[in-house]
């Protein structure tokens, strides 16, 4: 098996890849011919939009292999080289095709609607049109959208420069393994130490990493600061009441759903307290912050080999059905899963790809359980990439964020049910059980815990209050003493874990966490007590953005402006802490 994907099927070589950006630069020369005439007549505006399209697919495209091929190796002149002109080449492609909005939203969508009766062939981006002009209120006039384009690349500034410090730069040290041998801490096993059985192994990973970000914590507050900056400078350009407001725009979600997430789950938070006392009384100590990630079970830590991974979720995934398993499969099997974690190579893991070109996933597999349950979110994710580039056109083949976390999720939920019902004694169930409700307590509990954070500091600085380290620090640990005290001793470096995540730059993203788990509980109950639900579900992956994400979640009956829904989530975590408290006690 080889374990490196192969993104030659993008452009299997140098010259195709320059030869693309060559098209790219002479479709840009011809769209702009356009200008002033978009609207002559519905075939001049079937032209326009195909060339659009066309332009679209191939940045699109370009992007993603550059970005892919430098997150391979950070540190590789050449891909570096490759993400600055394609970045640039994004940027001057939006700058170029900047007129195309405005000047179709100069009519009304009546006249759009009379094309279309003509010319049918316009008829597949009637959907599309009808988003546009949904935003109407917010475009800008053609000479101001030319300005934001323009200022893109500079505001993205923040994101680079903390990737560039979280990823290449970044030095924890070493630590002491439980053997005491001394070993480089990186973000790929800091999850490992964490998890480790040894008090002193987890108390030095927790104290090693987070005396990076402290150390560092007047760059990274003046990154995030600027980061927060750019999204109030971009929602008030666009005549938005807030940024949370135009970040949830696009989806067609009301702010009242995220507020509503963030008020049901502290009114929940009794039940993850309720969880680590169970988690302190099976280790004989009140639990730190640093012990929360310790499974308490007996069971000794599997070494699980990534073909025994591949197994063992093919297993588990069997509710979905052979077609789904023999896609799976293909992938796995076709380079397009990048697997263990090298020097260089982008920490974490994550799945992109281009549109009718197999999705490709990163891993850094470590040999464990949690790994195995990352292989099988990320293949949740190339799935349903798969099956929505399959069944729809690249204009709505794209699934939206919010949508995004949902089959991922589905397959650990399938995963850990899988595992606790194949448990053999009580010590593996109490494992798989632990395993689940932190799974919970990082998806939704965690998630959340950042969702309000956001939401707090945008608003402070909304409202004309200054931001300050200080502010930034103070603000995480109340938060986390709400969810977590007294039943986990806080420990103060855990202030600085709010700077050290990635998501925070691509601002409101976290809550989609969340609901994704939530409506993914759902989904895996359903196929698990229903086999009927399976061609439902595959029909829900094969629809990619055609519809907003709650209506075509409410196509598979999930109603998630429904608090009913929210609350089900944390009555079934609840269940399975009231299960592991009856296991603990022997009854």
């Amino acid at each position: 098996m080889n374990y490196k994907w192969d993104l030659t099927r993008m452009f299997k070589d140098e010259k195709e890849y320059k030869d693309t950006i060559d098209k790219v630069n002479k479709k840009l020369d011809e769209i702009i011919k356009y200008k002033g005439r978009i609207l002559e007549d519905e075939n001049t505006l079937y032209e326009l939009l195909e060339l659009d399209n066309d332009i679209d697919f191939l940045v699109s495209r370009l992007y993603v292999y550059a970005y892919l091929s430098f997150y391979d190796n950070m540190a590789d002149v050449k891909f570096q080289q490759y993400k600055e002109e394609c970045n640039s080449l994004y940027i001057k492609s939006a700058s170029v095709r900047s007129f195309i909005t405005p000047e179709l939203l100069e009519c009304d969508f009546s006249l759009i609607e009379d094309y279309i009766s003509k010319n049918k062939k316009l008829e597949k981006y009637k959907v599309a049109l009808e988003r546009m002009f949904r935003n109407k209120p917010h475009i800008l006039s053609e000479k101001e959208e030319k300005i934001l384009s323009d200022v893109s690349e500079i505001m993205s500034t923040p994101d680079d420069a903390f990737s560039a410090l979280n990823n290449v730069d970044v030095k924890f040290g070493k630590i002491k393994d439980e053997n005491g041998e001394k070993v480089e801490l990186t973000s790929s096993n800091y999850t490992k130490f964490l998890s480790s059985k040894c008090e002193r192994v987890r108390k030095e990973a927790f104290k090693k990493k987070h005396a990076f970000y402290k150390n560092h914590i007047n760059t990274l507050s003046s990154l995030y600061i600027g980061q927060i900056k750019n999204d109030v400078f971009y929602s008030r350009t666009r005549k938005y009441n807030s940024v949370l407001e135009a970040n949830l725009f696009s989806d067609n979600i009301d702010p009242k759903l995220y507020k509503t997430l963030i008020k049901i789950t502290n009114k929940n938070t009794k039940y993850l307290k309720e969880y680590y006392k169970i988690k302190s009384s099976s280790i004989g100590k009140k639990m730190h912050m640093y012990d929360t990630y310790l499974n308490t079970s007996k069971v000794v830590e599997k070494n699980i080999k990534y073909e025994d991974a591949i197994n063992l979720v093919n297993e588990a995934l069997k509710p979905l059905g052979e077609d789904y398993l023999n896609k799976f499969n293909y992938l796995v099997n076709n380079r397009c899963v990048d697997v263990f974690p090298k020097d260089k190579k982008r920490s974490g893991a994550y799945q992109w790809g281009s549109y009718k070109v197999l999705p490709y996933v990163s891993l850094n597999y470590e040999n464990n359980m949690d790994s195995v349950s990352t292989f099988a979110h990320e293949m949740g994710h190339a799935m349903h990439t798969y099956y929505s580039d399959e069944n729809q056109d690249f204009l709505y083949a794209s699934y939206p964020i919010f949508l995004a976390e949902i089959a991922s999720t589905v397959n650990e939920v399938l995963l850990s049910e899988y595992l606790l019902k194949n448990a053999t004694d009580k010590d593996e169930k109490i494992y798989y059980i632990i395993e689940f409700l932190d799974k919970f307590k990082a998806t939704v509990y965690r998630q959340v815990m950042f969702a309000e954070f956001e939401d707090i500091v945008h608003t402070h600085y909304e409202n004309g209050n200054s931001l300050t380290k200080e502010y930034l620090c103070d603000t995480y640990l109340k938060l986390v003493k709400h969810h977590f005290s007294p039943s986990v001793i806080i420990d103060k470096d855990i202030q600085y874990e709010w700077s050290r995540i990635p998501h925070f730059y691509s601002s409101y993203y976290v809550y989609k966490y969340a609901t994704g788990f939530i409506s993914a509980l759902i989904i895996a109950d359903r196929l698990l007590n229903d086999s009927t639900f399976k061609e439902k579900y595959i029909k829900f992956l094969s629809s990619g953005g055609s519809k907003y994400p709650l209506e075509l979640l409410k196509d598979i009956d999930i109603d998630l402006t429904d608090e009913k829904v929210i609350n089900k989530a944390f009555e079934l975590f609840n269940d399975k802490v009231s299960m592991l408290k009856d296991l603990e006690s022997g009854e």
